[in-house]
């Protein structure tokens, strides 16, 4: 099984001058976690990803302006990602490795779609898998999802 058998293809993405505001708004209308943050909407070259921890630590917890902070301002560059092709597990091990939630999925050109926890666990068939996948990205208080 590869990535592209279990990732939510197409994504929704936002530009990295995007405000937080229209960001959390996304998350809120789509029911996500996480929003890539690419270079345009056709392309989507992955810059970067913001997730609903970076709204709460980055934005809330230090007193920014949501309707000013942009989201290349507080975003994860270079965030873990894996190959369409790649097996699934590549994409487990790596989010347990760096414990991270959630893993974009690319061709090399661009995003193609993501890997989320909850698509591990609807789609990989292995409920003992998805709970130690679950242990390892929660471990550490301190994690980056």
């Amino acid at each position: 099984m590869t990535c592209q058998d279990i990732m939510t293809p197409e994504p929704t993405c936002c530009l990295p001058n995007e405000t937080v505001a229209c960001i959390g708004r996304v998350m809120r209308a789509q029911d996500i976690g996480s929003v890539p943050i690419c270079d345009d909407r056709h392309h989507k070259q992955l810059l970067g990803i913001v997730t609903d921890r970076d709204l709460a630590l980055k934005v809330v917890a230090e007193g920014r302006d949501p309707n000013t902070t942009r989201a290349e301002d507080i975003m994860t560059r270079h965030p873990v990602t894996r190959h369409s092709y790649d097996d699934i597990l590549a994409a487990i091990e790596a989010m347990e490795t760096h414990q991270v939630r959630r893993i974009p999925v690319t061709d090399g050109n661009g995003l193609l779609g993501i890997i989320s926890q909850a698509d591990i666990a609807l789609r990989y068939g292995r409920p003992d898998r998805t709970a130690e996948v679950v242990e390892q990205v929660s471990k550490a208080a301190t994690h980056r999802d």
